[in-house]
């Protein structure tokens, strides 16, 4: 039985590199598609693309073999191949940013490793909640501050304040705020998990939970939610706000939460659409995005008709129409980050939205897979707060692009452009993988 671990660990890490193989041919073959489509030639760097997948390929190997042995082999493989799809998107869209996506890859990566590395058991996260709250919230803030909280050229319209600028350098500090602030919850959450599940407070006839439990959590909760509305994003608040709730819901497994938390929500949206402009104007927009066609509702009606143009199985790579050229006037706004699903839909067509969905959808069981496996109550709480985090993320882009609910203007996890979404979502699966390969060596020490 001593060797079991290892044997099981080999075949897990090869059954990654077998995926690693077939995603990386994909992604090739998408690359070589659209320098054909727009050039009519093969890439003159096509030798540095192969080398590029495959120094990524071995780097994953790497990392995983030396510090996750035991980890999923699913996570890292189904997380390349969408960025593999978002950064010929992006190429095929816009190649003057192609170049910084690729660098921020690298970086995505290397954070990857270090997270892997310097977090050795997934418990000494919570020994530092109250630490990771205090970074968390000073995270959130940045953005306000009047000197290096500043908004880039391109800002959307609905006026979110969430970038932080040093010199030439702007990234989004909520993307790493949200990851630590899921920790937090979901260590305060253990802690106070007797008196949040236990009775121990009459009410008339009825026993009721001690509500001071919530006090420490519901404070930081509430700021965050001011803080970001502050800034003008309702994406991000709406995100914490599910996460919030489902951990709570896993928890303590009343659903009687879960049900004041949706009225509270309920009432919190109804004063800021009366409140906020924004929140207004998006809730116009989603209803009936031809009441201004050739303002607010431009996108969302272009992002429609970006996905009829596609058909079953699209235009093709590098030949839809939403394309940015030398001209200042696009076809789809902002179609490398809010609407990036939107071109997907045009030139892959039904099928290649499909793919994505599913894509994200393995990303999810994976993650849920290590929260059963995980090896301490805590473990759990952050993995399934984690794999929330990513998952809600990407159905709230999506569904805002197809006008299933309204649009919030989040990027799709590794798959749109932009440097600090990237960076936060490789840490996210660093964290997640951490667990599983916890959870899953002791499941084979059992025996």
């Amino acid at each position: 039985m001593v060797g079991l671990p290892s044997r099981w660990a080999r075949a897990r890490r090869r059954s990654e590199l077998g995926l690693l193989v077939v995603g990386a041919v994909a992604v090739l073959f998408a690359a070589l598609l659209v320098s054909l489509a727009t050039s009519d030639a093969l890439p003159r760097r096509s030798v540095l693309i192969v080398g590029a997948m495959a120094g990524i390929g071995l780097f994953v190997q790497v990392v995983n073999r030396r510090y996750a042995p035991d980890g999923d082999p699913i996570l890292m493989p189904v997380a390349l191949v969408l960025n593999g799809i978002g950064y010929v998107m992006i190429v095929a869209l816009d190649p003057a940013e192609a170049g910084q996506q690729f660098a921020w890859v690298v970086i995505g990566l290397v954070a990857y490793a270090v997270v892997l590395a310097a977090v050795k058991h997934s418990r000494d996260l919570e020994r530092y909640r109250y630490l990771l709250l205090a970074v968390a919230l000073a995270l959130l803030v940045a953005p306000l501050l009047p000197v290096i909280g500043r908004s880039p050229a391109n800002q959307n319209a609905y006026g979110a304040k969430l970038w932080v600028s040093f010199h030439s350098l702007s990234f989004q500090p909520v993307e790493v705020g949200k990851l630590l602030l899921v920790i937090f919850f979901a260590s305060y959450f253990v802690e106070k998990r007797e008196l949040l599940t236990i009775p121990t407070r009459r009410v008339g006839d009825h026993l009721l939970p001690d509500l001071r439990a919530f006090g420490p959590v519901a404070v930081a909760w509430v700021f965050s939610l001011v803080i970001i509305l502050a800034e003008h994003d309702i994406g991000f608040s709406l995100l914490l706000f599910v996460v919030f709730l489902s951990l709570l819901w896993v928890t303590t497994g009343r659903w009687t939460y879960v049900v004041i938390g949706l009225v509270m929500f309920g009432a919190g949206a109804f004063l800021a659409s009366h409140l906020l402009g924004q929140v207004s104007e998006r809730i116009s927009v989603w209803l009936d995005p031809w009441a201004s066609p050739t303002a607010a509702g431009y996108q969302p009606i272009q992002g429609e008709l970006a996905f009829g143009r596609g058909g079953l199985f699209g235009s093709g790579i590098g030949l839809g129409l939403v394309q940015i050229n030398n001209a200042t006037e696009t076809v789809l706004p902002v179609a490398t980050s809010d609407y990036i699903f939107a071109a997907i839909g045009e030139e892959l067509g039904l099928a290649g939205t499909v793919a994505v969905l599913v894509g994200y959808v393995l990303l999810v069981g994976a993650g849920l897979r290590a929260a059963l496996g995980a090896r301490s109550e805590f473990a759990k709480l952050a993995a399934v707060g984690l794999t929330v985090t990513l998952g809600f993320q990407a159905f709230v882009i999506m569904g805002g692009v197809t006008r299933l609910m309204p649009d919030t203007g989040m990027t799709l996890p590794f798959v749109s452009y932009g440097g600090s979404s990237l960076v936060a979502n490789y840490i996210l699966l660093a964290l997640v993988m951490r667990i599983s390969n916890e959870g899953n060596r002791a499941t084979l020490a059992e025996p």
